[in-house]
């Protein structure tokens, strides 16, 4: 066996350099498209985003101008039921005022039927609690 010092592969140094080649120009010609297609991509990503968010600040809005009367017709409802049962409270106050009244003056024209009447009340509770 020989040993040859000589390269496998034969070099010069008037070899063209890589950029000048045709497959680097293609090479090139393929980044800048992909970039220009990463550009495009990247600016209809950003226009879908901002009508996305257009739709969603109608829909928002939308949304608060028809819950807005949604929400005073709920108001005025509940208004209206505490109103209403603050005036039966009333009404029953003065009732009971007015029974109370009434039992005053039954007692004051009667007095011993008042008696008889308590004392026989009292007599039927001693026996229903036996």
């Amino acid at each position: 066996m020989t040993t040859d010092n000589a390269t496998p592969f034969p070099t010069s140094t008037a070899s063209p350099s890589v950029k000048d080649t045709p497959a680097a120009a293609t090479v090139n010609q393929v980044a800048d498209r992909a970039d220009a297609a990463v550009d495009e991509g990247a600016a209809a990503g950003h226009d879908m985003l901002d009508r996305v968010v257009q739709g969603a600040h109608q829909a928002i809005d939308r949304l608060a101008g028809t819950a807005g009367p949604a929400v005073q017709r709920v108001q005025d409802g509940v208004h209206a039921a505490s109103d209403a049962i603050s005036q039966r409270a009333q009404d029953a106050r003065e009732m009971g005022d007015e029974w109370a009244e009434s039992l005053r003056t039954t007692v004051r024209d009667n007095p011993l039927t008042a008696i008889a009447t308590a004392l026989a009340v009292g007599v039927l509770v001693a026996r229903l609690t036996r």
